[in-house]
């Protein structure tokens, strides 16, 4: 599950957000296998979708993490949930996308495909309300 600002993700939810706040966000991961899996690496990078087939990678002065974009992770135990939370802030105004990857360290042990599943996250930065 994907949550930002304490609202749940998927494909039809836009979240509003205020541009100058943090925004927090949170990544729950549940592992079904019968496996423990890790570690590896989840990093949320976020983008702007043309809607003509670009997107925009570089957004390093619209939007900055409060952190790091990267979740180092040692190991999710089977049937058990691992959550990671983080903060964006938005500099400017826009429809934003969030893409989130995961890079194994392990080759041995291969990551659940429902976690590279993840629903499309879009966020709305607007202007605060003077």
């Amino acid at each position: 599950d994907i949550l930002v600002d304490g609202k749940l993700c998927d494909c039809d939810v836009v979240v509003d957000c205020k541009v100058g706040d943090p925004i927090p966000l949170e990544v729950k991961l549940t592992n079904w296998s019968k496996h423990s899996v890790g570690p590896f690496a989840l990093t949320v990078t976020p983008y702007q979708d043309y809607q003509n087939g670009v997107h925009n990678y570089e957004l390093q002065d619209a939007i900055t993490f409060v952190g790091s974009n990267t979740f180092y992770i040692d190991s999710v135990k089977p049937t058990k949930d691992s959550v990671y939370f983080g903060a964006l802030l938005f500099l400017y105004t826009g429809d934003f996308y969030l893409n989130i990857k995961f890079h194994e360290d392990n080759c041995s042990r291969e990551l659940p495909l429902s976690w590279f599943c993840l629903p499309s996250v879009h966020i709305r930065a607007m202007e605060p309300v003077i």
